[in-house]
């Protein structure tokens, strides 16, 4: 990125229609260039974090461009660190557009990707996983990744790390004063332990990577079974809606239907696929085909089947993430497996049990406390392998393999000197604006 104190601007809200847009400036000067694009109260004699009303105008002709209010943040008490001005106009693109040229005109430059947080983060108002975490929560998509992502922007996770840091950095002292100064009766610490504990802080971390996958992206559910044992009408249940048609005659359901659904903050993509059974008609055929093929590549199989029939077979599935599922829990069984969660579509019951599996499987026990970017789970993996590697080590040798944990650990908040190249890898993803 070009210099960290000239003035910078940017739309930061989205593209579009809408009855506000927004349009930042920040940098060295920033007060002074808004008050050649501002007809009103001057922004150099406001108080941080006032708006005042009045009018943008075009530098060159005095013009006015829109009617709007300015708000100051004065530094450092701003989000970049440095003098911030927002502009919030009216939300037409022509306004917006006008109003960005308006301040390139006055001296300013457009912002690239991500540099209002990157200069926040050069200023030292965050550290590199809070950064990540403005990025992870401008694309939050379901509640959980909201909530993961907030806890990380607040800087729990930022916490943690600098406390493990800190215990793994008394160690390494100890046995430095050990080595450089045996003849001064440093009493021994216990590494084994130290280690153990720090090793499972990582791993607890690490454990969470699923669930920050599957809170980022999204998982991928699929209903499986043969033909009218209810899935359509678990599907519906599910989705709290008539989605899929609902009928007494078997094969109904030739192809695949999806509906994206939320449980407990996971973004799902519920797949209602055709019965599966033996067939020769060709078209049916294809669609079993097509949902055993699903299965395999969904996050979680709802296998179903009819509890008040004869069981039929099981397909071949991908038994390790399939739940099963018994339907039509309301009508007297043919059956009875304690394996199958028995569930009625048609009053409700079993219902509330079956989602709190959905989410027990797909995120464990604890759901997930932050939201780990990939860049993290590597760094947390070269710790354990490093943590791993002093642990078979006497205390004379074991300090280099602490000192490249650390480095580790360090990265994941952008210190001891974090490669440019990955400080440029994280804000890369950016929208201009933020």
């Amino acid at each position: 990125m070009r210099g960290l104190r000239d003035p910078i601007c940017a739309i930061a809200t989205p593209p579009g229609k809408g009855a506000i847009g927004v349009v930042r400036l920040s940098g060295e000067g920033a007060l002074e260039l808004a008050a050649r694009v501002w007809r009103g109260k001057d922004p150099r004699g406001l108080k941080g974090g006032r708006f005042t009303l009045g009018e943008v105008v075009d530098p060159r002709t005095g013009e006015a461009l829109d009617q709007a209010l300015l708000l100051v943040f004065r530094a450092p008490r701003s989000y970049t660190g440095e003098d911030l001005v927002e502009f919030h106009t009216h939300g037409s693109p022509a306004v917006l557009r006008r109003v960005l040229e308006a301040l390139v005109e006055a001296g300013a430059r457009v912002a690239g990707p991500g540099e209002f947080t990157f200069r926040a983060y050069m200023n030292g108002k965050l550290d590199l996983a809070q950064a990540e975490a403005v990025l992870a929560l401008v694309e939050a998509e379901g509640d959980l990744a909201r909530r993961q992502a907030l806890r990380a922007l607040e800087g729990g996770f930022s916490r943690r790390i600098e406390a493990l840091e800190g215990r793994l950095l008394d160690l390494l002292a100890h046995i430095q004063a050990l080595l450089d100064y045996p003849e001064e009766g440093v009493e021994p610490l216990e590494a084994e332990r130290v280690l153990r504990e720090a090793l499972a802080e990582v791993e607890g971390l690490l454990a969470q990577a699923r669930a920050s996958r599957l809170a980022q992206r999204g998982a991928r559910l699929a209903l499986i079974g043969a033909p009218n044992v209810g899935k359509s009408s678990l599907l519906n249940a599910l989705l709290g809606y008539e989605r899929a048609l609902v009928s007494p005659i078997p094969g109904t359901t030739r192809d695949y239907l999806e509906a994206p659904l939320e449980l407990f903050g996971i973004p799902l993509l519920a797949v209602d696929t055709a019965g599966v059974r033996d067939t020769e008609d060709p078209l049916e055929r294809a669609g079993v085909e097509r949902a055993l093929r699903i299965a395999q590549e969904a996050d979680l199989v709802l296998y179903v089947a009819d509890r008040s029939l004869p069981r039929p077979a099981p397909p071949p599935l991908p038994w390790e993430r399939t739940l099963k599922v018994a339907t039509k829990a309301d009508l007297p069984p043919a059956w009875e497996d304690p394996d199958f969660l028995p569930v009625s579509s048609h009053t409700g019951e079993g219902l509330a049990r079956l989602k709190e599996a959905i989410r027990e499987t797909l995120l464990g026990q604890g759901g997930g406390e932050y939201l780990l970017t990939e860049r993290q789970v590597e760094a947390l993996t070269r710790a354990r392998e490093r943590l791993l590697e002093a642990l078979t080590l006497p205390e004379d040798l074991m300090g280099l393999a602490l000192e490249e944990a650390l480095n580790a650990l360090g990265a994941l908040r952008g210190r001891q000197g974090v490669a440019e190249e990955v400080v440029a890898r994280v804000f890369a993803r950016f929208c201009v604006g933020k």
